[in-house]
C-alpha cells in the first residue's frame, strides 16, 4: 500500500479508501471481516457520510467500535455533512446544521472525533462566515482534526477560504477511466468541441497546485451511478485494454482501473465501495505498480476520448 500525508495532522493515509456507503445491512461480524481485511491490506482510510443509509452506516461502524474499541486507533475515519434529504433535498452549510450534524455523526460512530470532515456538495446559500465559525468550534473542541469539501470548483473553495482559516485538505470528486470531464476540458482548451466544455473550472489543476487531496468517488463507474463499466458493451475497447494490461502485470482489472486514477500526479485517493473482502484485496493491488505514461494515455483514449 502507498500512503499520502493528509491535512494539518500529516497523518499517513492509504491511497485506496474504503467507501462505506453500502454497509447498512451488514452484521457486525461481516463488517469486522471487511475492516480487518482493509487493515491487513494496509487500507487505513474509511469514508462515510451522515446520509449514507440514513445514518445507519455510521451506526454500524459505531457498533463495531463498541465491540472492538482497539480498532479506532487503526482507522482514519472521514464523514461528510450538508445534504438534507426529505420531501425534497436541500444543502445546508449553516453553522447550526454543521455543528448538529457532527454531534450526530460522533454519537453514531461512538467516537470523540473525526479525522476528516467534508462539506457534502456545494450549498448555493453558503455563508463562509458561518462555516468558519463552525469549523473553529469543531477544531477547538477536538471534534474534527481536518476539513475539506466535495464536488466543489475552485471559486467555491476560494469563497470558503475568504473566512475559513483551516486548510481545505481534500476535495472528493467523481473520476474513473470512464468518467473524465475535468480531464477532457484540460486537453481541449479553446476548442470548439463538446470535450472542451469547462465543467470543473480546472479543479484538478487547482487541487494539484494547492496540495489538496483529490478523493476519486465512483472510481469504477461510468455516468452518474449508472454502474461499473466492467463488461459494459459501450466500453468494450476500454475493458479490452484494461484486461490486457492486467494480464501483463498479473493483477485484476480492478487494480488497473484504480491505478489509472492514482497515476494522476496530485495527491490522489481512490474510494472503493465494495463490501467483499476479495475485492478489497484486488483494490489494494493498485498500489503495487505504477502505470506508464503510455499505458495511462492508452486507457484514456480506449474509453472513447480523443486528443486534439
Amino acid at each position: 500500500m502507498r500512503y499520502i500525508e493528509f491535512g494539518t495532522q500529516k497523518v499517513k493515509v492509504s491511497e485506496v479508501v474504503a467507501g462505506l456507503m453500502r454497509i447498512p445491512e451488514m452484521s457486525t461480524a461481516e463488517l469486522e471481516l471487511l475492516v480487518e481485511t482493509c487493515l491487513e491490506e494496509g487500507i487505513n482510510a474509511f469514508d462515510l457520510a451522515d446520509i449514507y443509509g440514513g445514518g445507519k452506516c455510521e451506526e454500524n461502524i459505531g457498533k463495531l467500535l463498541a465491540v472492538h474499541p482497539d480498532l479506532r486507533d487503526k482507522m482514519w475515519i472521514q464523514s461528510k455533512c450538508g445534504i438534507c434529504p426529505g420531501e425534497y433535498t436541500i444543502f445546508d452549510f449553516s453553522k447550526e446544521h454543521i455543528l448538529e450534524s457532527v454531534d450526530g455523526i460522533l454519537s453514531r460512530l461512538k467516537t470523540d472525533h473525526l479525522d476528516s470532515l467534508l462539506l457534502h456538495r456545494p450549498d448555493a446559500l453558503m455563508e463562509p462566515e458561518e462555516v468558519a465559525e463552525a469549523f473553529d468550534i469543531l477544531q477547538s473542541s477536538g471534534k474534527v482534526l481536518d476539513f475539506g469539501v466535495s464536488n466543489q470548483n475552485p471559486m467555491q473553495m476560494e469563497l470558503l477560504k475568504k473566512c475559513v482559516k483551516q486548510p481545505l485538505a481534500a476535495n472528493q470528486l467523481q473520476l474513473s477511466a470512464a468518467f473524465t470531464p475535468s480531464i477532457n476540458e484540460g486537453f481541449n482548451v479553446n476548442m470548439e468541441i463538446d470535450a472542451g466544455i469547462v465543467r470543473g473550472a480546472g479543479i484538478f489543476e487547482y487541487c494539484h497546485l494547492k496540495d489538496i487531496v483529490i478523493q476519486a468517488w465512483s472510481s469504477l463507474q461510468y455516468g452518474y451511478f449508472q454502474g461499473v463499466f466492467f463488461g459494459v458493451p459501450k466500453y468494450e475497447k476500454l475493458n479490452a485494454v484494461i484486461d490486457r494490461i492486467a494480464g501483463e502485470k498479473g493483477v485484476t482489472n480492478t487494480a488497473v482501473a484504480l491505478a489509472w486514477i492514482l497515476r494522476y500526479p496530485a495527491k490522489m485517493q481512490a474510494v472503493v465501495g465494495t463490501t467483499k473482502p476479495e475485492r478489497i484485496r484486488e483494490s489494494a493491488r493498485a498500489c503495487d505498480f505504477t502505470l506508464t505514461r503510455r499505458e495511462w494515455y492508452e486507457i484514456y483514449q480506449a474509453a472513447g476520448n480523443k486528443l486534439p
